[in-house]
């Protein structure tokens, strides 16, 4: 290597055959747009001085707070902090959760380098609560780094990110645990087919995609992450999404050739994401990650801010609470005329994260409240959303997921009108299990996110409160975010005293009528769906679901 000041740290023949510095030694752009294409391309994957180079350049750019530790902090508060304990023996701080620190070619030095680096993080950082990812980034930057100290201050710089449109590392449970809810709705929406693989293989699926910043940060081979981090640098958090969604379509096309390697699918994914060079390249896995379209940045800081306030509202923001978070749907206190527990928990699996963390609550049934479209109304409104179920004469069975309080069909003076959000979607269950989501999120040409970044204003929710069920959490993806070619794409849900109608454009997925005894579906351009059942039927029953917080003190 012909980068001495950079290999203190690192076992040099380990890292020779992981990463050879055989790249360009110049940066040939100090454009942005330039800068990020050669990321995603790996410009300088193959160097380690021009890495190295380029994290010091793109670290120190990144806006932070006034008052930042740099390397003269560290020269100062090490010795403290360390004292006489032995180096080997250096306990980790609590905020890591007993994290591996991965050994990423680092020699015995580097290793006892990256604890001294955690601890004195720790102590000028009291706020951060919980970052299991952040020992994989010291021992990352300490390859680029000429001491502990300059790889203190890098680190530092990251943490103290205050630009409000860029975010690196979670630094408390709530974010981590929203993260990792936010990640479980895109792998819903983006990747269904390694949802329902997930769905199949374990009964919390939420525990599966919580190890989603173990697959990045720790199980990755070194050149894997380091290629992933050179974009992280430029583009932010939404690479950690789209390298992990990958990962599962990855591993998702193994799985249909090969059994589980482990019981536990859990410990299965980790297995496969250590081994990944028996299955792609680096070079293939961001190839993936960026084919995956996404709406845009804004979409995940909605759905970020949704689930962190669904956490909130549920009163689980420190790690020790996580155990009251119940996913899967009480065997014990459901029961239904329509569906079978293991039907339930099946739609359960498809529903934004932050509702699948409640139980279902009964708030209609003709069979208890009579075939009638206004006692519908007066048990469902002020429930928001409502999952909705019906049983045909013939045994056919299906329904929809409504997101959005049926009363915001009074907003319309009496005039039958969509509202409703891209969350809402329809399925069938029997005789074939089907689910037909918004079209823009399977066909995003369709629709173009708006150009405009999220502001603090843009994002406000609703805020919960528990004694007035018209303030819960509203979901967000709404049409007005995305420029549509025509109103067709978002006609959701409608509602007036003869009808109610799920779907439009072109045709209707349900029709309701008013006596809540006849209805019709087809093809509709909202869902781009099949009929859902005989185009034609009779209804035997028909029950609308609500959800309850066991977090919330009625």
């Amino acid at each position: 290597m012909d980068a001495p000041e950079y290999n203190r740290f690192v076992d040099t023949e380990k890292m020779e055959a992981m990463i050879p510095d055989q790249g360009p030694k110049e940066m040939i752009s100090t454009d942005f747009q330039e800068i990020k294409q050669l990321a995603r391309q790996g410009y300088w994957a193959r160097s380690y001085t021009l890495r190295g180079k380029v994290y010091q350049k793109l670290i120190e750019d990144i806006p932070c707070r006034t008052v930042t530790p740099d390397a003269s902090v560290y020269s100062d508060i090490v010795g403290k902090i360390v004292g006489k304990r032995s180096n080997t023996n250096l306990p980790l701080p609590e905020f890591v959760d007993n994290s591996l620190v991965p050994s990423y070619c680092l020699n015995p030095q580097g290793e006892e380098a990256v604890r001294k680096i955690l601890l004195c993080i720790a102590n000028q950082f009291p706020d951060i609560s919980f970052c299991p990812t952040l020992p994989a980034i010291v021992a990352l930057l300490l390859h680029y780094s000429i001491d502990e100290a300059e790889c203190f201050e890098k680190t530092c710089h990251i943490l103290a990110c205050n630009d409000p449109n860029k975010r690196f590392i979670d630094q408390s449970f709530l974010a981590f645990e929203s993260s990792c809810m936010t990640f479980g709705d895109l792998v819903n929406k983006y990747c269904q087919t390694a949802h329902r693989l997930v769905v199949e293989s374990s009964e919390d699926v939420l525990q599966v995609y919580c190890d989603w910043h173990k697959w990045l940060f720790g199980d990755l081979p070194l050149n894997y992450f380091a290629r992933v981090f050179d974009v992280f640098l430029v583009e932010g958090y939404k690479v950690l999404y789209r390298v992990a969604l990958a990962i599962l379509k990855f591993y998702c096309k193994v799985k249909a050739t090969q059994p589980l390697g482990s019981e536990n699918v859990k410990q299965d994914i980790r297995m496969f994401v250590r081994d990944i060079d028996k299955t792609t390249s680096p070079e293939k896995l961001l190839d993936k990650s960026f084919a995956i379209r996404l709406f845009s940045r804004k979409e995940i800081q909605l759905l970020h801010m949704a689930n962190e306030t669904a956490l909130k509202q549920k009163g689980i923001t420190v790690k020790n609470q996580r155990q009251f978070v119940h996913l899967a749907v009480n065997a014990e206190n459901f029961q239904s005329d329509i569906v079978s527990v293991k039907e339930m928990r099946d739609i359960w699996s498809w529903l934004p994260e932050r509702f699948a963390l409640c139980q279902p609550l009964l708030i209609f049934s003709t069979m208890q409240h009579g075939y009638s479209l206004t006692r519908l109304y007066y048990h469902c409104d002020g429930h928001e959303p409502t999952l909705l179920l019906l049983k045909t004469k013939t045994k056919e069975v299906c329904g929809a997921y409504l997101s959005t309080d049926w009363r915001d069909r009074n907003k319309f003076g009496g005039k039958l009108s969509f509202f409703g959000t891209g969350e809402c979607f329809v399925f069938r269950l029997k005789p074939k299990v089907q689910r037909y989501v918004w079209v823009v999120i399977k066909h995003p040409e369709l629709a173009k996110s708006s150009s405009s970044e999220p502001t603090a204003s843009s994002l406000q929710l609703k805020e919960p409160d528990s004694t007035d069920p018209s303030k819960r959490l509203s979901p967000f993806l709404a049409a007005r975010h995305f420029n549509l070619p025509s109103k067709a794409e978002s006609m959701f849900m409608a509602g007036s005293n003869e009808c109610i109608i799920i779907g439009g454009g072109g045709g209707q997925a349900l029709y309701i009528d008013a006596d809540l005894n006849r209805g019709h579906t087809g093809h509709c351009e909202t869902f781009n769906n099949e009929p859902l059942c005989s185009e034609n039927f009779l209804i035997s029953s028909l029950e609308v679901w609500g959800f309850w917080n066991a977090g919330v003190q009625e």
